[in-house]
């Protein structure tokens, strides 16, 4: 695998994944996106799709509160559709699964500075992706 940088589509597998999605009809690519997620969270063992996790994870949380456009020409051209709630919570198990995962993804760094670029740029999706948490009181009191 070629990887050139620490973006989510900057390697060749998440490339080749954004590929795929421009390849798809509009209403194919939420079904490619939720399988990616759902096998890597699933996933026993080697984590053969974690590149892959991580750009759909990048894609849905463009379109969250706090998140940042897609702005590199390995990304999809085409228009993704508006992605339903539970791809949030979807997304973040999957990040987390392949942040756990130390002979996954993470073991493509060899520089240690760029390892830690990665992480953090999982860590920050992961933040943009994780629901927001409902503002109900824990008793009410009556005066």
């Amino acid at each position: 695998m070629g990887t050139w940088d620490t973006g989510p589509f900057d390697n060749d597998t998440a490339a080749d994944f954004a590929n795929a999605l421009d390849d798809a009809k509009l209403e194919e690519r939420e079904a490619l996106i939720r399988g990616v997620l759902t096998r890597t969270v699933d996933a026993t063992g080697w984590l053969t799709e974690g590149e892959e996790a991580v750009a759909a994870a990048a894609l849905i949380a463009a379109q969250c509160p706090g998140g940042g456009p897609i702005d590199t020409p390995y990304g999809p051209e085409e228009p993704m559709p508006a992605f339903p709630g539970d791809l949030r919570t979807l997304a973040d198990k999957a990040l987390a699964r392949i942040i756990s995962d130390e002979a996954g993804p993470a073991s493509n760094w060899v520089d240690p500075e760029d390892w830690k670029r990665w992480r953090a740029s999982l860590n920050r999706l992961r933040t943009v992706l994780a629901p927001s948490s409902p503002s109900i009181p824990l008793f009410d009191v009556e005066q």
